[in-house]
């Protein structure tokens, strides 16, 4: 029975009916040619039932009972019921991007089942555009971002001619790319043996004593720095939320975001956060909730030094979004300089202090369900954003085309919005989760960040290309 370590349990811990704490995906796939896209569901239908060599992972689950020990170590389940896990839908008439993005919405709100292995996966025909969609749904105290991208990008092939696709879970794919880890003891093998993980235990409370103190030095000697622990303004955003969903998601050309990027030396992540930064002041003022203070996000940063596909390797960095500024070039100053400065401060901490660290950014979190605890407490953080690098080359599944790749996240109480994209070869695509009730009209954020994108290629001086609706 393994040890869980915290920053697995953390996320079981943190789980209620309001919150579910599993972080999910949508692929879309073009048939290849001569295939219908009936036809190519079935396949992934029948290809995904006949593997019953099952990875690990996917046969993981909280140890019983679970009141008493679901949250300190993980059991294995040797047999496994694929009827359950892997599901197949058709979506009702017009069978538009508007019908996919709701049927994902209504099954990302419910719970995992902790008594099986926590992941589903469904696979959806019925677009009028001919692709297939495959939407899947694991714990977040399984996988993180990058590692769920992994076991994606594991099952797909750079050659449209493969025709060796297989489930994701599938042993195979352990033995076709095994893990590689760099040199010396990585995070996760110190997590594999008992002694390891009292060590890493003791190493993540001892760490964090100097972690802070270099943070706290940070936030005292520098203005651009946005420290923990210092309230975030009070909005529409941190609030109590029901269980009830909806997702909305939108590609952009990778080109796009590149030039401008390279016409202002900043890297890509400096041009998503400021999107987000423009598309959040937007809908706020559209809600009359902009408040006079600049927003914070919470931006997780991967820790992972090793290619393995399991577990939770992230710490995170605040930024100060200047939501207060209505000048795009000012906004984007701001942001650049915030952001700068914390990936600074967090690349002076060991490995196992950053971890700790971002274990004590997100610990607020875990008391949120607390009656009264989001209404009383102000916010560490008003959003998180989240970049996770997918599949850098065009990727394929037994000849269809992966077309379109959108990360699905979680909302939280107090965290009522979660923006995560996911960066392909051509594309840049984002998911944007919300709590249905509290956030109306979340979808008009897509075009707000589409508009921030255009007030960014002005600044940059570059011509703007057609975004991918």
């Amino acid at each position: 029975m393994p040890y869980m370590p915290v920053t697995e349990s953390m996320f079981l811990i943190a789980e209620t009916r309001e919150q579910p704490m599993h972080a999910g995906g949508l692929q879309l796939f073009i048939p290849r040619e001569g295939q219908s896209a009936t036809e190519l569901a079935e396949e992934i239908v029948e290809t995904f039932h006949s593997c019953a060599d099952i990875r690990p992972l996917f046969r993981k689950r909280p140890a019983s009972p679970a009141a008493l020990l679901g949250t300190l170590a993980w059991s294995y389940d040797d047999e496994i019921d694929v009827d359950y896990h892997v599901r197949r839908a058709v979506l009702p008439r017009p069978g538009r991007i508007r019908e996919l993005l709701r049927y994902v919405s209504l099954n990302h709100s419910a719970l995992l089942d902790r008594t099986r292995p926590m992941w589903e996966l469904h696979i959806i025909e019925g677009l009028d555009d001919g692709r297939v969609a495959i939407y899947t749904k694991i714990h977040h105290s399984l996988v993180d971002g990058i590692s769920a991208l992994r076991l994606l990008e594991n099952s797909l092939s750079p050659d449209p001619n493969d025709r060796t696709g297989t489930a994701w879970w599938d042993t195979a794919l352990l033995r076709r790319r095994p893990p590689r880890e760099t040199t010396g003891a990585s995070l996760r093998s110190r997590l594999t043996a008992p002694l390891g993980q009292a060590l890493n235990l003791t190493g993540q409370i001892v760490g964090a004593g100097p972690a802070a103190a270099k943070i706290a030095w940070a936030g005292i000697t520098d203005d651009a720095f946005a420290p923990p622990f210092v309230p975030a303004p009070k909005t529409i955003l941190d609030v109590p939320i029901g269980s009830a969903r909806r997702f909305a998601a939108q590609q952009w050309p990778r080109q796009r975001l590149d030039a401008v990027g390279q016409a202002l030396d900043i890297t890509l992540n400096d041009v998503v956060v400021t999107m987000c930064a423009g598309a959040l002041r937007a809908y706020l003022i559209d809600q009359d909730a902009l408040p006079d203070d600049p927003l914070i996000a919470a931006i997780p940063v991967s820790t992972r030094t090793d290619k393995s596909s399991e577990g939770n390797a992230v710490t995170a960095i605040m930024a100060n979004l200047a939501t207060d500024q209505p000048d795009p070039e000012r906004r984007l100053a701001a942001v650049i300089a915030s952001t700068r400065k914390a990936k600074q401060v967090i690349r002076g901490l060991s490995p196992l202090q950053a971890l700790a660290f971002g274990a004590a950014t997100f610990a607020p979190l875990a008391l949120a369900p607390i009656p009264g605890f989001v209404r009383s407490t102000p916010p560490q953080f008003n959003v998180l954003i989240s970049n996770v690098p997918g599949p850098s080359r065009p990727m394929y599944w037994n000849g269809a085309a992966l077309d379109g790749c959108y990360p699905v996240s979680i909302a939280m109480h107090g965290q009522a919005l979660n923006i995560t994209l996911t960066t392909t070869a051509d594309q840049v695509n984002f998911g944007l989760i919300g709590a249905r009730k509290e956030l109306p009209s979340l979808q008009r954020i897509l075009t707000h960040l589409d508009t921030a994108l255009d007030d960014l290629e002005k600044v940059a001086g570059v011509r703007p290309l057609r975004s991918v609706p």
